[in-house]
């Protein structure tokens, strides 16, 4: 799987959305600009101490990860999507991509690739979702419609056992 931010704002919110592609073994892709710099202490104070371990792709325009990423099936997170998330059927190496947390992605690309946008469903008067919880609530839909292959799936308790 892969995890594409457009134009990430809050390094917070990049530093949650990397610790959660660390526990699922998905990669980050950063397209800029950015509203921080990727060494920022707030973004590594986020994703703790695994950041090190984060598979971790920049681009420093839209222009330049599609150039790089020619092939790539991309779905779309927009609050003005007409699918719901759990409409469509991950692929293994697709690319999830989410805006920035002021505007989202910009509505030209979104109009050039309807088919493949997607929304969580909210209540009216709702803007939009934290970032990172977004990522997370459409990441784990595609990694549970894969199986959460490669992923341990029984957990064992620390002190005792089950």
């Amino acid at each position: 799987m892969n995890i594409v931010l457009f134009e990430p704002e809050i390094p917070q919110n990049t530093g949650n959305i990397g610790r959660t592609c660390i526990a699922t073994d998905t990669c980050l892709h950063l397209i800029g600009p950015m509203g921080f710099q990727i060494n920022e202490k707030a973004v590594k104070k986020a994703g703790l101490d695994y950041w090190p371990k984060l598979k971790l792709e920049t681009y420093i325009s839209y222009r330049d990860f599609m150039e790089k990423n020619p092939d790539a099936k991309i779905y779309m997170a927009t609050t003005k999507a007409e699918k719901i998330y759990t409409e469509v059927n991950y692929e293994e190496d697709c690319f999830i991509m989410f805006g920035k947390e002021s505007a989202g992605i910009p509505e030209e690309i979104l109009v050039q690739n309807r088919e493949n946008c997607i929304r969580i469903p909210m209540i009216e008067n709702i803007r939009s979702l934290n970032l990172s919880n977004s990522v997370a609530i459409v990441l784990y839909e595609a990694l549970r419609q894969n199986n959460f292959n490669k992923m341990q799936r029984k957990g064992e308790l620390h002190r005792l056992r089950w």
